[in-house]
């Protein structure tokens, strides 16, 4: 077991975790809780000034930790799947332009066809928009998500198998994301986070927990310690394998979105000190 935490330098929250403040309520907000880390999702920076963006970041001393998200490669239609190269190829530019060194995949998957099809084309996907995202010194991040996804959004669905992928392309801007919400359940999840350090994959940690019991697949992540996951147990593992990046606070709630945000941000803080 790892020592707890006693303060917030490794720390990051991301916006939609805060999704009733738009992106500059969050940088302001999280900078004045002494919150420094932030994973901006895109649809806060639609329609933005990315230049201004960037400036506001710096004057409230943040540090952009990744963006979220890119993926979504499969499609039995072509010109599908090549509407999602483009958006991924956007998501470079943008990651690029607010100093994010990371992007994160949600690989998408297609209900008409096989999941093996669709890793194929989620690896293939991947690997061309390589040239980009090395250009732009952007690493990607593939995040396994609960096979309760496999149907629609990921058929990427362990963290074995995005450690495969990650390993067959072979490139230090490819690697895996750890979301505790995707993976608690996983029986060999210790010795597949063992293997992204073996390989230096692992890119991410995200935290929220699973509550008992769930009403609803998305919208219904808990605060850490409201559930069931064994987070700091995780997070052990993670910094055993020799990650020593930012813990990454990632909540879809309706319940928490419905509250006072300045008032959330403060539980979040109290929780990421106790259960993290």
């Amino acid at each position: 077991m790892t020592t707890k935490l006693n303060d917030f330098s490794k720390l990051c929250v991301h916006t939609l975790t805060t999704k009733p403040w738009n992106l500059r309520q969050c940088l302001e907000n999280y900078s004045s809780s002494e919150i420094h880390g932030i994973t901006i999702w895109r649809n806060v920076l639609e329609g933005q000034n990315l230049k201004e963006c960037k400036q506001i970041l710096d004057d409230n001393n943040m540090v952009v930790v990744s963006i979220a998200r890119g993926g979504f490669f499969p499609s039995i239609h072509k010109e599908k799947r090549k509407i999602s190269i483009d958006d991924n190829l956007l998501a470079i530019e943008q990651a690029a332009a607010v100093g994010a060194p990371v992007i994160v995949l949600v690989c998408g998957a297609e209900e008409k066809q096989s999941l093996e099809k669709s890793r194929e084309q989620i690896k293939e996907g991947i690997i061309k928009i390589l040239p980009e995202a090395k250009a732009a010194g952007v690493k990607l991040a593939i995040e396994p998500l609960h096979p309760m996804y496999a149907g629609d959004r990921s058929a990427i669905n362990t963290l074995a198998q995005a450690n495969q992928i990650a390993e067959e392309i072979n490139s230090e801007f490819v690697g895996v994301a750890v979301d505790v919400y995707h993976l608690w359940w996983d029986d060999n999840l210790q010795q597949e986070i063992i293997r992204c350090g073996n390989n230096d994959n692992l890119l991410a940690f995200h935290v929220c927990d699973w509550n008992v019991p769930t009403t609803d697949f998305l919208n219904d992540r808990g605060l850490m310690g409201d559930g069931c996951i064994n987070i700091s147990e995780i997070r052990g593992w993670v910094e055993e394998a020799g990650f020593n990046g930012y813990n990454e606070v990632e909540i879809f709630s309706d319940k928490y979105w419905a509250t006072n945000q300045n008032e959330y941000l403060e539980k979040i803080k109290n929780a990421y000190l106790k259960y993290t």
